[in-house]
């Protein structure tokens, strides 16, 4: 599983709490290092994006794996602050699989993961496989 924001605390908290349920989690601040990071571990089963970032924005994230044969169906769950409407219209346009509003529910963001991931839940001690 990847997670993208670009908000440190953010990312490490959510890492941390799936971690504890058992998933192999990766952390990206930027855009560039999520694309980065989607190439060096193919297998990644989900992607939690934030969509307010600097530089290269989730929506360009989301574009570029929606181009790419390799993301274009991999689930992506938009995690985002209320009133982005236009980013959230065209991130549902890009296919996104959810939108979850911040502040979130750990508990719900955990359920909508695992609904995501149950083929997947199965996981090993390599990273490679997650």
């Amino acid at each position: 599983m990847l997670i993208v924001d670009d908000e440190p605390h953010i990312g490490r908290i959510i890492r941390t709490r799936l971690e504890q349920d058992g998933f192999i989690v990766y952390l990206a601040e930027q855009g560039q290092e999520a694309l980065a990071i989607l190439h060096q571990h193919p297998s990644i089963a989900l992607v939690l994006l934030d969509l307010m970032m600097p530089g290269m924005s989730g929506i360009d994230v989301l574009r570029v794996m929606r181009a790419d044969v390799r993301w274009a169906t991999l689930p992506c769950i938009v995690l985002t602050a209320a009133g982005q409407d236009a980013q959230l219209r065209e991130a549902e346009a890009l296919g996104v699989s959810e939108i979850m509003t911040k502040p979130f529910s750990p508990r719900r963001l955990l359920s909508r993961v695992q609904a995501y991931t149950a083929p997947a839940a199965a996981l090993s001690a390599d990273p490679s496989q997650c």
